[in-house]
């Protein structure tokens, strides 16, 4: 027998504490448009989610067959089931309101019974009649108690959604009237703090509270993907990008927009995994998604595609060092760090095994790629217990034997188990003044062409305001660049780490946390006029405009020889930062080297068109709830 329930606001299975790793299920069968009816088709989609850490799906606005429940059953899924209702009309129509009765009847009928079936919504982001939807979740609750049961998953009605319904034993929000829940409304409007969590948003809920639809983050379509549609539904949207992609010139670099893309929300997606499960107030977080969505204007969000299969952007190893029961978690406070500095962090154990974690050793270690070792340690065995997240205390480790600029690994795992987990940070030698060699830094775009006509070398690096171009954003397209137009559309850098450019700044393919200042601070050229110039530090653009973007690309012009940065490198307030400093250490370095010998030309008609025509003032940024407005 099972029996769910809470206790001081957090979710409970037999007494036990529990945390929901979920993900949304979303009746996305593309061979035949229809669920499976049969227990092998469910077992495909449970052994996949399994295999990625999960342990819970919500059903997106309906009810699973008979076969999904007893797959369920027999992998110790928790499962939400919804009715088939996501309506802003809520309570206006009386005929609708008797069907919506009626199918919850049928529903606890026909799969009641199943221990699977824990929780059950009135449907999605419903709007806007509460009083109805209070009434109806009171009348589950008198008909079938062994089951908890929400107003609603999520909502914008204006009054309600931060706070729990009065009815609701579960409340399923992106924000509370205290702040967001999730990283779309942090991740892009704050720098990288790795110490951060949801507690003070959480803050006085009195039913489990769990995070709705986090992630989000769209990755560039996968166009071998193509060739899997051999049954009812074709992929029409597919084809017409890739059509897009070959008009353009583009098609040979889809692959490498799918890896900078995809590796690059594998990353946000684990810290929005890690901070969810440092929330002591949470019972859980519900992805969208783990599996892709084609729909919405195609909302290629997950890390496997709509056919349940990886698209090998990572395995599910490593997602499952921080998507389990138990999860090895680390606080610091920022992404880059300097050589001079003492690297400092608190070591938390999140358990939510079946027994407690006794008498085992934390260990620790600082590498970088090659393994060498910066330092490591052994924190004293504790007691973890189940149910709770524990501090295991504070690692420190000086970055003085860190000489040149390096991506470091840490490393914490329990002593005697499989249970670790890993993180990156960027440190860098402390420049306190760059020798520029003879290489001309400038902000001007006049005293650039002076020097360029002169044969000299130039950095060319304008304050962002005075350039035409697309919006800086650390993170990329949000669900749908169709569904939600108005967002900057960008998907991540995309770059080559060997580039001779790039050779004292760190770096793999794809954006990561070492990127936020610099992105955040730039704008994004578009370059089709010049399809010949080989960007140093590409921008992955979204699959419904697949422009050329740029951030620094080189050049001839004239006699002289340019690299164009559109990320503020030369601004007093930017150069503080030290990964922008050492970006500029690399490029004046490769410009001084026998290896800067760029191959395209530009005109001045080129150069000028990339500046503002008008003067703009303080330009508006957009931010993470501007995409919602009409």
């Amino acid at each position: 027998m099972r029996e769910i329930g809470h206790t001081d606001g957090y979710l409970t299975i037999n007494g036990n504490r529990i945390f929901l790793r979920g993900t949304l299920e979303c009746c996305i069968f593309p061979l035949t448009g229809t669920p499976p009816t049969d227990e092998a088709g469910w077992e495909k989609v449970f052994s996949t989610a399994k295999a990625w850490g999960l342990n819970h799906l919500r059903f997106h606005s309906y009810c699973p067959p008979e076969a999904a429940f007893k797959v369920a059953d027999r992998m110790g899924f928790y499962l939400q089931v919804e009715l088939p209702n996501w309506s802003l009309t809520v309570g206006k129509d009386t005929a609708t309101n008797r069907f919506l009765y009626q199918e919850f009847d049928r529903i606890i009928a026909a799969y009641g019974n199943h221990p699977s079936f824990c929780m059950l919504s009135a449907g999605n982001e419903l709007q806007p009649d509460f009083q109805f939807l209070n009434a109806f979740v009171g009348y589950m609750k008198r008909q079938d108690n062994r089951h908890l049961y929400a107003t609603t998953t999520f909502t914008f009605e204006q009054g309600h959604g931060t706070q729990p319904e009065p009815e609701d034993d579960f409340f399923v929000t992106q924000w509370t009237d205290k702040g967001w829940i999730r990283g779309q409304g942090v991740f892009d409007a704050e720098e990288p703090n790795f110490n951060k969590d949801y507690r003070q948003a959480a803050e006085g809920i009195k039913v489990p509270l769990i995070s709705h639809e986090i992630g989000q983050y769209s990755v560039y379509p996968d166009m071998e993907e193509i060739g899997n549609y051999t049954g009812t539904l074709e992929p029409l949207n597919l084809k017409a990008i890739q059509k897009d992609l070959e008009k353009k010139g583009l098609a040979g670099k889809a692959e490498r927009y799918l890896q900078a893309s995809g590796r690059f929300a594998v990353q946000l997606y684990k810290e929005e995994i890690e901070r969810a499960m440092k929330t002591p107030q949470f019972s859980g977080y519900q992805l969208l998604g783990l599996q892709d969505f084609p729909g919405q204007g195609t909302a290629l969000v997950g890390l496997v595609n709509a056919f349940w299969e990886s698209k090998k952007l990572t395995d599910e190893r490593y997602f499952r060092q921080f998507c389990s029961p138990v999860v090895p978690l680390a606080r610091f406070e920022k992404a880059t760090w300097t050589t001079n500095e003492t690297f400092a962090a608190q070591v938390e154990i999140a358990n939510y095994y079946k027994e407690d974690i006794r008498g085992k050793h934390i260990l620790w270690q600082l590498t970088d790629k090659t393994g060498y070792e910066v330092g490591r340690g052994k924190l004293d065995a504790g007691t973890f217990k189940k149910g709770t997240v524990t501090s295991a205390g504070e690692i420190h480790a000086g970055l003085e034997k860190v000489r040149n600029a390096a991506q470091l690994y840490l490393k914490v795992t329990i002593e005697d188990t499989d249970w670790e987990n890993s993180w990156s940070i960027w440190v860098y030698p402390p420049l306190k003044e760059l020798n520029a060699g003879d290489v001309v830094l400038t902000q001007d775009i006049s005293q650039a062409l002076s020097a360029l006509e002169a044969g000299k070398k130039v950095l060319l690096s304008p304050r962002p305001d005075k350039l035409e171009g697309l919006e800086g954003k650390f993170l990329p397209v949000f669900w749908s660049p169709v569904h939600f137009p108005k967002q900057a559309g960008t998907m991540g850098i995309l770059c080559d780490p060997k580039h001779p450019a790039l050779l004292h700044f760190p770096t793999e393919m794809h954006s990561d946390w070492q990127w936020w200042n610099l992105v955040k601070h730039s704008k994004v050229l578009v370059m089709d006029s010049l399809p010949d110039l080989q960007p140093i530090i590409e921008v992955t653009d979204n699959f419904v405009n697949n422009r050329r973007l740029a951030s620094v690309f080189e050049t001839k012009y004239g006699k002289g020889k340019l690299i164009m940065s559109s990320i503020d490198l030369l601004s007093t307030e930017s150069k503080q930062k030290p990964e922008v400093k050492q970006l500029l250490y690399s490029l004046t370095q490769y410009m001084n080297s026998a290896d800067f010998v760029p191959t395209g030309t530009v005109s001045k008609q080129d150069l000028l068109s990339f500046f503002s025509k008008q003067n703009k003032g303080v330009e508006k940024r957009t931010d993470a709830r501007s995409i919602y407005e009409e």
